[in-house]
């Protein structure tokens, strides 16, 4: 005798072959349901750097055998217990296309900068609605390399820094923080209050970057590929500046720009005190 229930009238057989559908989630965020409070960083470099913050606060750590012995041969602390699992067990928790190298970490996210202390630094970096995750993701990579004190960016149309965007940056949302603003050209008025050049970068600016005078503290603006500059946030600029490139293509895609904007303004601003 069959003790199991009978399928409901309607509902159709499950199909074994049937490929499953990705979950929703906000830019950035990978598969695993996990609160908003929580940043998900994966692979070597967005672990190794996070172990190494002694601001980030871990919570999970899962490893595999081979990169918990690979953190010991180089003598990286973990900090806490690991939870040694196989492969399959954090591809479960990914993308399909994850490059995780046998890491993952659940940690909270790091506190913003307030404004003011922004405006303390000597190089700003700007975001007017960068949603692509892995571009903002290569753009902090290229902000720590050249030693930008913070990204100021809005809270709304702006990237979960977690998941792709933490591998995309590889390590370098430890070294860079952000600030989060609710009105960007607000924001961009309280900087110029306190001393900061605004410099939005433009293709129709009135000068090429590299022939314009910039000085300690400067704060460059980028928009988003394809739109460019807000108008309010254009209006707010004290400069608008392009960048003039010598071959037959003659823009860039908005990751590229930055770091070639961000070298010329460090090379004209020097290095930090």
């Amino acid at each position: 005798m069959n003790d199991r229930p009978s399928r409901p009238p309607g509902r159709p057989k499950p199909s074994a072959g049937r490929p499953r559908q990705p979950r929703p989630r906000p830019a950035g965020r990978p598969f695993g349901e996990w609160p908003d409070d929580v940043a998900i960083l994966y692979g070597w470099h967005s672990v190794v750097e996070a172990l190494r913050n002694p601001r980030r606060k871990l919570r999970r750590l899962m490893l595999t055998e081979n990169a918990a012995r690979r953190l010991e041969e180089e003598a990286i602390s973990q900090r806490i217990t690991p939870e040694i699992v196989r492969p399959g067990e954090i591809d479960r928790l990914l993308d399909p296309d994850a490059v995780h190298q046998g890491m993952l970490a659940e940690c909270d996210p790091l506190p913003s900068l307030s404004l003011a202390k922004a405006a303390e630094c000597d190089l700003l970096l700007v975001l007017d609605q960068i949603t692509d995750p892995h571009n903002v993701g290569a753009i902090v990579r290229s902000a720590a390399a050249l030693k930008v004190g913070a990204i100021v960016t809005t809270a709304r149309h702006s990237p979960a820094a977690t998941g792709v965007l933490a591998k995309s940056a590889s390590g370098g949302l430890e070294h860079v923080p952000f600030c989060f603003v609710g009105n960007l050209a607000r924001a961009l008025d309280e900087l110029k209050q306190n001393g900061v050049l605004i410099v939005g970068l433009d293709s129709e600016g009135g000068a090429d970057l590299f022939d314009t005078r910039l000085t300690a503290p400067t704060a460059l603006v980028l928009g988003a590929e394809g739109k460019g500059l807000r108008h309010l946030t254009r209006q707010t600029c004290d400069t608008l500046a392009r960048i003039d490139l010598p071959g037959s293509i003659i823009s860039l895609n908005v990751s590229n720009a930055a770091v070639l904007a961000l070298y010329i303004a460090r090379r004209a601003i020097g290095s930090p005190a």
